[in-house]
C-alpha cells in the first residue's frame, strides 16, 4: 500500500489554527458535573491534563476520573499532571467513584490514574476495587479503564482485568525513537508487550490505544507504530495533536492539518483497526462510548 505523504505543515510560533480553538466551558451540566466532583473530592484527567474537549464532554455527561491522587512519580515531558511524591493512598477513592458515577447517571465511566511506581502493584488493586464498586453501584454503566503500565507487572494487569473492564487503555504516547526525550520512564516494548498481554489474557476485553502528534516524528515512523500495535492485537485506535502545556513541556514541533489526520485514519483503517478516532483535538476518552460500540459491533459480526 502507498504511504501518503504529509501536507506542509503550520510552524508552532504562528497564531493557534482556528481548527484547535474550543469554546470556553460553562454549560450547565459542565457546572454540574464539576461540582459533584470537587464536591466528593475527585480528580479528573480533563482538568489536570488540560483537556481541550473538557466543555463537549463535560456538557454530554462525560468525565474520566483520575484515582490514585493528582501526583505522579513520573515525569513525563509532554504531559501537564504535576509529578513528585504522591499523597498518601486514599482506600475510600473507589466508593467515591461510583457514587459519582450513580449522580451523574453515567453510561459509560472512564478511570485512569497517576503512574504510582511507589506501589508494589502500581495501583492495580485500587483499579480493581473502582471497577468492582461501580459495578455494583451502576450495574449497566460500561467502563474503561485506561492504564499505566505497572512496570510490566503482569499480575498487575491480570488484577484489573479480572475485576472486567469493557475497555483496557493503555496508550503507546509517541514512536520509539521519543520515547527518552517524551517518556523516560516508560518503554515502547514495555507497552506493546502490555497491550498484548492483554489480548490474550482476556480477548473478550477490547485493548485501546493512543499515540500523539506533533513531538518530532516522521510520517513513516508513525506508520510504524501502527504496524506493531496491529501485530499487538489493538483493537482501537487514538491519534490527537499533541499541544504544549508550557515552555517548561517538550516543545511542539508542528500543528497536523485536519486533512493528515483524516489521511492518517484512512492508513490505520487500512491496517485492520476496528475505530479510529483521529483529529486534532482528540483525547484519549474523546467519543469514548462510540469506540466500545465498534469494538463490541465487531464480535457479533
Amino acid at each position: 500500500m502507498s504511504v501518503e505523504a504529509p501536507l506542509e505543515f503550520v510552524r508552532p510560533r504562528e497564531p493557534k489554527p482556528e481548527w484547535l480553538k474550543v469554546r470556553a466551558p460553562g454549560s450547565e451540566n459542565y457546572l454540574r458535573l464539576k461540582g459533584i466532583m470537587h464536591g466528593l473530592k475527585l480528580n479528573t484527567v480533563c482538568e489536570d491534563a488540560r483537556c481541550p474537549n473538557i466543555g463537549e464532554c463535560w456538557h454530554h455527561g462525560t468525565a474520566t476520573f483520575m484515582i490514585l491522587g493528582d501526583v505522579c512519580t513520573r515525569a513525563c515531558a509532554y504531559c501537564a499532571v504535576a509529578h513528585g511524591r504522591p499523597n498518601e493512598l486514599d482506600t475510600a477513592e473507589p466508593a467515591r467513584v461510583a457514587e459519582a458515577v450513580a449522580r451523574m447517571r453515567l453510561q459509560y465511566a472512564v478511570i485512569t490514574s497517576v503512574d504510582r511506581d511507589d506501589l508494589a502493584d502500581g495501583g492495580a488493586a485500587i483499579f480493581a476495587e473502582t471497577i468492582s464498586r461501580t459495578r455494583a453501584r451502576v450495574p449497566d454503566c460500561r467502563i474503561e479503564v485506561l492504564i499505566p503500565d505497572f512496570q510490566g507487572l503482569e499480575s498487575s494487569l491480570r488484577t484489573v482485568l479480572d475485576a472486567g473492564p469493557d475497555v483496557l487503555n493503555h496508550n503507546i504516547e509517541t514512536v520509539p525513537r521519543l520515547y527518552r526525550m517524551a517518556r523516560s520512564g516508560g518503554r515502547y516494548a514495555r507497552s506493546l508487550e502490555l497491550l498484548d498481554r492483554s489480548r490474550h489474557y482476556r480477548p473478550g476485553i477490547a485493548t485501546k490505544t493512543g499515540i500523539m502528534v506533533g513531538l518530532g516524528e516522521e510520517h513513516d515512523e508513525i506508520v510504524s507504530v501502527f504496524d506493531d500495535l496491529r501485530r499487538a492485537g489493538v483493537s482501537i485506535l487514538t491519534i490527537g495533536q499533541y499541544l504544549r502545556p508550557s515552555p517548561k513541556h517538550a516543545r511542539m514541533t508542528r500543528y497536523y492539518h485536519p486533512d493528515e489526520f483524516a489521511a492518517l485514519k484512512r492508513i490505520a483503517l487500512d491496517k485492520g483497526f476496528v475505530h479510529v478516532e483521529s483529529g486534532p483535538l482528540v483525547r484519549s476518552s474523546y467519543h469514548a462510548h462510540e469506540q466500545a460500540d465498534a469494538f463490541r459491533a465487531s464480535q457479533i459480526s
